[in-house]
């Protein structure tokens, strides 16, 4: 689902959206591989989705993007962008976007009271002298968010029909595993484009966030079947997967966020809940939320995994 649609509802309940949110607080960086030599970065573009946006009702930052992308003020790539102390940053992320956006406008004009235009194609930031690139898509190629919503459910089991039915395709092959394989080739030539754009860049892939337990769900706090919820997650690993072969074959480095993230998903206590579930309320920041969608702590981990791999 488009977190645009989930923002409509929450920001007509609010009148003060922009915040100035004070600084993240420090947290210990995960312990993954990194690029060495550390290298010393001059012009650092970030393109990607709501999950690289870290989308937020409050403390949206319009700096580099129309309000109506909802990029947080604390989002990874600008935790990144400060810890690196790039002279020149371009954040593209927008909430909503896929591959297309790479290379297309994507109007965030109809968003109630962040009505700012069109985020123009997020390759238009890349220039020949970028010289790190982070990109995070392919959840809405696939329909992650939509799948994710489409499996509530308002009856518990054994009442309730599992949502994973829907996806059983000829043959037993499920429809959801065709998707991701089938967004491969777009992925692929997301990276080649950079590459073309921005021959000399490192560019990084960063995966999607463990949003969901494999072992346990939370039904009703969380109205998703625990067997849903299982079948959920087994997807998502599948895309992060996809998303590091991806990063293998076309000349990047894929970051893993998804497994030091493991524990913190939407069933999670408040204050280890890195990633929101269906109720849209957050202490970290306190206030209106986007369901299914990292909070601050969880951009918090996704910085700190970005800045290990390149041994920051």
């Amino acid at each position: 689902m488009n977190p645009r649609l989930l923002l409509t509802a929450l920001l007509t309940a609010t009148s003060t959206l922009l915040s100035t949110p004070t600084p993240a607080p420090a947290i210990p960086l995960p312990s993954t591989p990194h690029i060495s030599p550390t290298p010393d970065f001059h012009e650092y573009v970030a393109l990607g989705d709501s999950w690289s946006a870290d989308v937020t009702v409050l403390g949206i930052d319009h700096t580099y993007a129309p309000s109506g992308c909802a990029q947080s003020a604390w989002n990874y790539p600008k935790q990144v962008a400060a810890r690196l102390g790039v002279r020149v940053f371009r954040d593209a992320t927008c909430g909503g976007a896929t591959t297309v956006e790479m290379t297309a406008p994507q109007n965030v004009g109809h968003v109630p009271l962040l009505a700012q235009g069109v985020n123009p194609a997020q390759f238009d930031r890349l220039t020949p002298t970028t010289d790190l690139v982070t990109v995070g898509i392919g959840g809405n190629d696939v329909g992650l968010a939509d799948t994710a919503l489409g499996c509530l459910n308002p009856l518990p089991a054994p009442l309730a029909q599992p949502c994973r039915t829907r996806f059983a395709g000829p043959g037993g092959r499920d429809l959801m595993s065709q998707r991701i394989a089938g967004a491969k080739s777009r992925i692929s030539g997301v990276l080649a484009g950079i590459h073309q754009r921005s021959p000399r860049a490192t560019v990084l892939v960063v995966d999607y966030l463990a949003g969901v337990a494999d072992d346990h769900g939370c039904y009703p706090v969380v109205p998703i079947l625990d067997e849903d919820l299982a079948w959920f997650g087994a997807r998502l690993r599948e895309l992060n997967g996809m998303l590091a072969s991806a990063a293998r074959e076309g000349g990047a480095t894929f970051v893993d966020t998804y497994r030091g993230s493991v524990g913190h998903d939407v069933c999670a206590p408040d204050g280890i809940r890195w990633v929101e579930g269906l109720l849209p309320l957050s202490t970290h920041p306190v206030g209106p939320a986007v369901s299914f969608h990292p909070n601050r702590l969880g951009a918090d981990h996704q910085a700190a995994t970005v800045l290990s791999m390149l041994g920051s």
